[in-house]
């Protein structure tokens, strides 16, 4: 990677623990920092030949959109989304469609692609996808899931020799567990609101 690649990774990385941060607080300014940061890694990560990857990035930013629109005007009064669970077969079913999902593309990946491990990248991108989307509802459950994506995703970024992003990921990892942690003291303080 040449000196500019760094500059440029090292800007993402800063948006996207900036994302990662301000989401655990529940502040809609991580939608920014998301946006900013995954519209670097759609570039990087086609340079690399992580096509699934890069194409999450472009969804990213459609959903650091929708994300905000959610956490600033969704919900019943539009005052913005709460936490919420989701029942066993909500997460039966959407790891049922991931999986499908993931193996579908990771073999048109390895015979139509030079991709680099297609049913790794189809996992952590069709995983993310479903994931995004329980973050922007603010599904309780969605940092479970980041923590499976995130431990796939540091070693994809190793093999492609993306070693900040590999760091951030670690940090990502770490920070998944505390976000779950932090939205489900969030959580139980809110139903106590809603029943008292």
């Amino acid at each position: 990677m040449s000196f500019d690649w760094v500059n440029l990774e090292t800007l993402a990385v800063a948006l996207g623990m900036s994302y990662l941060l301000l989401a655990m607080r529940e502040n809609s300014l991580c939608w920014y920092c998301a946006f900013f940061s995954t519209a670097i890694y759609v570039y990087i990560f086609g340079d690399v030949s992580l096509y699934m990857e890069s194409a999450l990035n472009v969804y990213y930013m459609g959903m650091a959109v929708y994300g905000w629109l959610q956490w600033q005007k969704g919900g019943a009064n539009h005052s913005g989304v709460e936490i919420v669970r989701w029942t066993a077969k909500h997460h039966i079913i959407c790891v049922l469609v991931i999986l499908i999902a993931s193996v579908i593309s990771g073999y048109l990946l390895s015979v139509n692609t030079d991709a680099r491990l297609p049913y790794l990248d189809s996992f952590t991108t069709w995983a993310s996808v479903l994931t995004t989307v329980m973050v922007a509802r603010k599904v309780l459950e969605n940092w479970l899931y980041w923590i499976v994506i995130n431990s796939v995703s540091i070693y994809l970024y190793i093999d492609r020799d993306l070693d900040q992003t590999a760091a951030m990921f670690t940090l990502y990892l770490v920070l998944s567990v505390l976000g779950y942690v932090v939205w489900k003291k969030n959580y139980v303080l809110q139903d106590r609101q809603i029943t008292t």
